[in-house]
């Protein structure tokens, strides 16, 4: 498909550059714009793939139930319609489990994936700490989490020196709509019992990473991921929190583009 945003089963979708295809998948509250600073170095090698997950952006939420594995089946759907082939998956936060769903039915499908400051095997505190961030969201709306999440997010620092970027997040939050935003929500903070356990079943070369300051995708949940999934390797990223594609994107692009130099490739397709 040519470059440029299309709509792929529903979803809203940009394709930029060329090469071997590499597919990101944004956190709950953000959309495709979430990686407009990897989008442009990426492309340079790769053909790059952003999509609004269900509820986001400019994909609808469907009407009926939503699981965790409608989320995946998104995933699926979309590399179907581009005729993707095979492809590197790059998920943030939720899509950190919905990059491990799809990877479980779906490894042959993957050259490579890397999982961004995602959870893992959370404790009884730590389900209680979203738990209460979900009932706030819905006590009272979207906005009422704004401020709390920024902090986990950034450095005061970054929040000091770059308020435009600040500004840009802070509205992205406020645009959702209520009812997709704590449905999708919900879903992430029960996602849990859909991967723990099953990361074995990983096959394809996988990179965990998240930030030394995440307060939420800690350290030590990567590093057990990394342990769980079969030759995976872990990487924190120093001094950075929750959101490192806005704070420090040349880290991020830097990380990504070795990973993916360092799988197998046939002219512009994944070997």
């Amino acid at each position: 498909m040519s470059a440029g945003e299309h709509t792929v089963a529903g979803s809203r979708v940009v394709v930029e550059g060329a090469g071997p295809p590499v597919v990101l998948i944004h956190g709950v509250g953000a959309d495709l714009h979430m990686w407009d600073d990897q989008a442009g170095a990426l492309a340079r090698h790769h053909t790059v793939v952003r999509y609004d997950t269900l509820g986001h952006g400019g994909t609808p939420m469907p009407q009926g139930g939503v699981t965790l594995g409608s989320y995946a089946a998104q995933t699926a759907a979309v590399i179907d319609g581009l005729s993707l082939g095979r492809v590197a998956l790059v998920g943030f936060s939720m899509g950190v489990p919905i990059g491990q769903l799809f990877a479980f039915d779906h490894n042959d499908r993957l050259a490579g994936l890397v999982l961004m400051n995602g959870v893992y095997d959370r404790t009884p505190d730590q389900l209680a700490a979203i738990r209460g961030r979900v009932a706030q969201a819905k006590a009272q709306g979207n906005f009422a989490l704004a401020d709390a999440a920024l902090d986990r997010w950034l450095s005061p620092a970054f929040r000091q020196a770059r308020p435009d970027v600040v500004a840009r997040i802070r509205k992205r939050l406020a645009d959702n709509d209520p009812a997709s935003f704590i449905a999708a929500y919900e879903i992430f903070a029960e996602a849990d019992p859909w991967v723990v356990g099953r990361l074995g079943e990983i096959a394809c070369p996988t990179l965990v990473t998240t930030g030394e300051d995440d307060q939420g995708s800690l350290p030590a949940m990567s590093r057990a991921m990394a342990q769980a999934i079969p030759g995976a390797r872990c990487h924190i990223m120093p001094g950075l929190r929750h959101m490192p594609m806005a704070e420090a994107p040349d880290v991020v692009n830097r990380l990504l583009l070795e990973f993916l130099d360092s799988l197998p490739r046939k002219g512009d397709a994944w070997a």
